[in-house]
C-alpha cells in the first residue's frame, strides 16, 4: 500500500483528500503545521507528498527546499490557490515534481498521483549496489561492506544525482543545478572538491577511481551497475 503525506491546513480539504485517496487504496497521513510537515516529509516514510503552500509555521516552498536538501527524492505535488507564474516556477525550481492549482478536479489529481508513482517505480531501485557500496534511498543511507558511511547531505545528493544518471556524462553546470540548485553562486572548483570527497568514501582506490570518472574538459560520469535488493 502506497503511503501519501497530505500537508494541508484547511480541514475540509484535508478530509476530502484523505477520503478520496483512501478509497483509491492509499494509506494517508495528514499534517497541518509547516514545521511538523517538514520533519515528516524528511522521514523518508512516504511514497508521495501532497504539499499545500500556505501553511502555519513554515510555508510549502521552504518545506520543499528542506526535503530536497535532505536528499529525499519522494515525488512532491504542490497544491495551491496561487496562480502567478513566478510562484509556480519557484516551486518547481525548489524540487517540486508537479504543481496543481486550486480548484482542481479529484479525477485529475488522482491521475497525476498515479503518473508520478509509476515514474518513481520505473526509476532507480530502492537499494542501488555497486562493488561493496549500497545506496539505500528509503533510508537515505550509504553503506560500504555493510557498514554505514558518514556522508553529508550534500554528498548524499551528489551521489544520488550520479546514480540517477548512471552511464551519462554530467557537466559541472548540470551538477550545480541538480545538487546545489539553479542559480546558486558556487564555482566549478567546489564541485570538483565534493567529487574528491565522495571518491574517498566509495572508491576502492580514490587515486584511481573506477566509478566516478572525470572526462577532461567535459565533466563526470558515474559507471556502476545498480541492483535491487534480492
Amino acid at each position: 500500500m502506497k503511503r501519501i503525506l497530505i500537508v494541508e491546513d484547511e480541514p475540509s480539504i484535508a478530509f476530502a483528500l484523505q477520503e478520496d485517496l483512501g478509497r483509491e487504496g492509499y494509506q494517508t497521513e495528514v499534517v497541518s503545521d509547516g514545521e511538523i510537515a517538514s520533519r515528516r516529509a524528511r522521514s523518508g516514510e512516504f511514497d508521495l507528498i501532497l504539499l499545500d503552500v500556505m501553511l502555519p509555521g513554515k510555508d510549502g516552498f521552504e518545506i520543499c527546499r528542506e526535503v530536497r536538501r535532505a536528499g529525499i527524492e519522494t515525488p512532491i505535488l504542490v497544491l495551491t490557490a496561487k496562480t502567478h507564474e513566478a510562484e509556480k516556477v519557484m516551486g518547481l525550481e525548489l524540487g517540486a515534481d508537479d504543481y496543481i492549482t486550486k480548484p482542481y478536479s479529484a479525477r485529475e489529481l488522482r491521475a497525476r498521483i498515479k503518473a508520478h508513482l509509476r515514474r518513481a517505480r520505473a526509476g532507480v531501485p530502492e537499494i542501488y549496489r555497486f562493488g561493496d557500496v549500497e545506496l539505500d534511498f528509503p533510508r537515505c543511507e550509504l553503506r560500504r561492506a555493510g557498514k554505514v558511511v558518514d556522508v553529508s547531505a550534500l554528498e548524499y545528493r551528489l551521489l544520488a544525482a550520479f546514480v540517477r544518471n548512471s552511464g551519462r556524462l554530467l557537466t559541472r553546470a548540470q551538477l550545480l543545478d541538480e545538487v546545489w540548485g539553479h542559480g546558486t553562486n558556487v564555482t566549478d572548483r567546489v564541485v570538483d572538491n565534493q567529487v574528491t570527497n565522495l571518491r574517498r568514501k566509495i572508491e576502492p582506490d580514490p587515486e584511481h577511481p573506477i566509478y566516478l570518472l572525470a572526462l577532461r574538459g567535459l565533466g563526470y560520469r558515474f559507471d556502476g551497475g545498480g541492483l535491487t535488493e534480492p
